[in-house]
């Protein structure tokens, strides 16, 4: 078995922040953190004291975790950026709220005696002496320390104190992998108590001293196993006593929940793949129990984690079109009314909305980027509503006059007219550009309708419904939040974001056909409808081209990108050369732009696509790719090697080993990440346990009161239905799960990445 972990962390809104900037304002943003490893920057919310961010992220981590932390910055452009304050919650604190965690949170004051990182290496050993047995400390090396100078750097020496004396290793500088190797004795007495401290701290010429962390051992429990070595984790000086500063530096709204799954080897989960699969290939022709069951057992509040876990389960198999297909009919046959055609939120809504991000966003990326990167650079200001309009000043060389208000309308009219021509030209050539799967899934959708609805009067009933997916739920939401679509690195600021907020009511317009309600409903959208009219006529004349494509032509474009692994991550990165020896040694950056797949690493001059990746998202598609790479180095250095050492450990030897532990578990979940069968099949598993109760109260109505739990045995006197097999499959899972041995089966080898030029 294997044991998985991953954290759902929503962070909302802040609130009554404190003033940084002179300006009496901040522009805060927040960093996460697990076990002091930085995971996640939000974006700057500009001159506000109660931000909003509203970013969502998916964690996977080691179940052996410690704590998250959300720290609260005020970035500044020419100085280092202020730590507002924190709030950190335990793994404990999560676990204790099996729905999660989700509030406010008072921000605490950031002590840098509590803020530690890093392990150290230490050998202790109980030796017996002439008089009282001796008590040797042997300090060897740390890892991972806190940077504390300037030079991203500390110069740590380690202080081991015992009943009043204090001994202390030398000094090594600029390094945050010290090696030491330095012993120390103490005496032991007879029944004593008093605990073994070791003390990491960064040595200052100047000014104090800083505390790096600290280790307390247990002495009596050495002295029982008269030996210990290992790793041990540096913890935060806790003995000062706290100042009571909570709620003077505000609030933070978030929600984080913690969830643990132990995953069976894949053939486990066989049963219940095939199950679900056969459903599906049946669809509307066969009994039609299960999916239809699925979605009536599944609350609100999880119906979205439910249809994104059939999504990709049904996608690894192949049969997404077909699940998809399958979720049509059933909306289809008890929708009466076209104008609520796929407006609620019900599983083939939410199917389709993961579907579109899992398949179609890096087609979302090239249609959008341009455009989106236009609105940002332009930083016009944009308005239409007349009871919104800023009359500004304009001019140049000191000759100033106020902008009218007709004239911000009018010059708003044309900026917007601009954006939603240039985005539906685009829109109109991506046909080709559309993933395959994607296409075929709009054909189906098509069909559907037009067959369900069918006469001159329903018309646009069928585009409407491929709009209703393909503007209202996908391309508008990115427009309107490109930030939460990875289309830009930051939100956009007071003076740029009304701009893409006005841009995607006008593609809902579009999407929508034009109709009388959609005018109506914001009149001062007016200027725009000669536009969106000949949106209208674009986006009808692409659909019916996106609609037309044949399974030859399906299979076709499948078999084509099948033979190319898509892109895990793609951007720029700068890559360190060093040239010379000595003092004469000169470095320098050069500027190259990678793509990572899963079965390569490779990089060009120019960019074959405009996408900025932040280290920490570089860092955690390195690690996806590599999870199963049967070749992973065990440790590495990450400094350089510049002259005769290792800048980060100062080790003279070249090929030696690394200073530094390989993290290769934290990851950022994305949308393209590779597809994970086990755990798929694992959460649809745990989600039909948590509604078990409610499946046997179904099979009890269809087999006639029989008794819970007593599942037919003998197929050849009672034929056992769909929903009968899968209460047995749920059964057989519980006993595996309660039966197999912990510990993970050994994985299949993976070639190693290649690095292609």
């Amino acid at each position: 078995m294997a044991k998985r972990s991953s954290l759902y962390i929503r962070i909302v809104e802040g609130k009554n922040l404190p003033a940084k900037d002179i300006t009496g304002s901040s522009d805060p943003y927040r960093i996460v953190k697990v076990d002091n490893e930085p995971i996640i920057r939000t974006a700057t919310v500009w001159k506000t004291l109660c931000p909003f961010w509203g970013e969502e992220y998916q964690v996977h981590l080691p179940p052996t975790f410690h704590a998250v932390a959300f720290y609260v910055m005020d970035e500044d452009a020419l100085s280092r950026d202020d730590v507002i304050g924190k709030v950190c919650l335990t793994r404990d604190t999560i676990a204790s709220h099996p729905k999660g965690f989700s509030g406010w949170a008072h921000l605490t004051e950031v002590d840098p005696d509590e803020e530690v990182q890093g392990e150290i290496h230490l050998r202790l050993e109980v030796r017996p002496g002439a008089r009282a047995c001796r008590l040797r400390c042997s300090v060897l090396e740390a890892r991972d320390l806190a940077p504390k100078d300037r030079n991203g750097a500390s110069d740590p020496f380690v202080r081991v104190r015992y009943k009043g004396r204090t001994q202390e290793t030398s000094i090594v500088k600029k390094s945050c992998y010290p090696r030491w190797n330095e012993t120390f004795e103490f005496e032991l007495q007879e029944g004593a108590m008093e605990a073994l401290c070791v003390e990491a701290w960064d040595w200052d010429l100047v000014s104090q001293n800083d505390f790096l962390g600290k280790v307390v051992i247990d002495v009596q429990r050495l002295r029982v196993a008269q030996q210990e070595e290992g790793w041990f984790r540096l913890q935060p000086d806790q003995s000062k006593s706290r100042r009571h500063d909570e709620g003077n530096l505000g609030s933070l709204q978030l929600e984080v929940r913690l969830r643990d799954e132990t995953v069976l080897p894949s053939s486990y989960y066989q049963p219940l793949v095939h199950l679900l699969c056969h459903e599906v290939k049946l669809g509307m022709q066969g009994p039609g129990q299960l999916i239809p069951l699925i979605e009536e057992t599944t609350s609100t509040e999880c119906r979205q984690d439910v249809a994104t876990n059939l999504l990709k389960l049904f996608l690894g198999q192949g049969l997404a079109k077909d699940f998809l297909d399958l979720l049509f009919q059933l909306e289809l046959s008890r929708t009466s009314e076209t104008n609520t055609l796929f407006r609620s939120n019900s599983l083939a809504s939410k199917s389709m909305e993961s579907f579109l991000k899992v398949a179609g966003m890096q087609y979302l990326h090239g249609v959008l980027v341009p455009i989106i990167n236009k609105v940002f650079e332009e930083k016009k200001y944009v308005e239409l509503d007349p009871s919104k309009v800023e009359v500004k000043d304009v001019g140049c060389s000191g000759l100033h006059r106020p902008q009218t208000e007709a004239e911000v309308l009018e010059q708003s009219a044309q900026t917007l007219r601009a954006h939603l021509g240039a985005l539906l030209s685009a829109l109109s050539r991506s046909v080709r550009a559309c993933p395959a799967v994607v296409r075929a899934t709009f054909r189906q959708l098509f069909r559907r309708v037009r067959e369900r609805f069918p006469g001159a009067q329903h018309e646009n009933v069928p585009f409407i419904a491929v709009t209703s997916f393909l503007c209202l739920r996908f391309f508008s939401p990115a427009i309107m939040s490109p930030k939460l679509f990875h289309l830009r690195e930051r939100h956009a600021d007071a003076r740029t974001s009304r701009t893409p907020l006005l841009l995607a009511k006008a593609v809902q317009n579009v999407g929508n056909m034009d109709t009388p309600a959609s005018r109506a409903k914001e009149a001062w959208m007016e200027p725009l409808q000669p536009t969106v009219r000949q949106g209208v006529a674009q986006l009808k004349d692409f659909i019916t081209k996106l609609v037309d494509i044949e399974e030859k032509d399906e299979l076709d474009l499948q078999r084509t990108l099948s033979l190319q692994a898509p892109p895990v991550k793609e951007g720029p990165l700068f890559i360190h050369r060093t040239k010379g020896k000595g003092p004469l040694m000169s470095s320098s950056f050069k500027k190259l732009y990678f793509s990572l797949t899963t079965e390569a690493l490779s990089f060009a001059k120019t960019p074959s696509s405009k996408c900025v990746n932040e280290l920490n998202q570089w860092l955690s598609a390195l690690r996806k790719v590599s999870i199963n790479n049967t070749g992973l180095l065990g440790s590495y250095h990450p400094g350089v090697f510049r002259g005769d050492k290792w800048s980060c450990c100062h080790q003279k030897e070249k090929t030696g080993q690394g200073c530094d532990k390989t993290r290769s578990r934290v990851t950022l979940q994305e949308w393209n990440d590779p597809l994970d069968h086990d755990l798929e099949a694992q959460l649809i598993y745990q989600h039909l346990l948590g509604v078990e109760a409610m499946l046997w109260e179904r099979h009890r109505e269809l087999s006639g009161g029989a008794e819970a739990g007593t599942v037919p045995t003998s197929p050849g006197k009672v034929p056992e239905d769909s929903l009968a097999r899968l209460l047995r499959v749920l059964q057989d899972l519980r006993e595996a799960h309660s039966s197999s041995p912990a510990g993970s089966p050994p994985s299949e080898p993976n070639c190693l990445l290649e690095l292609q030029t």
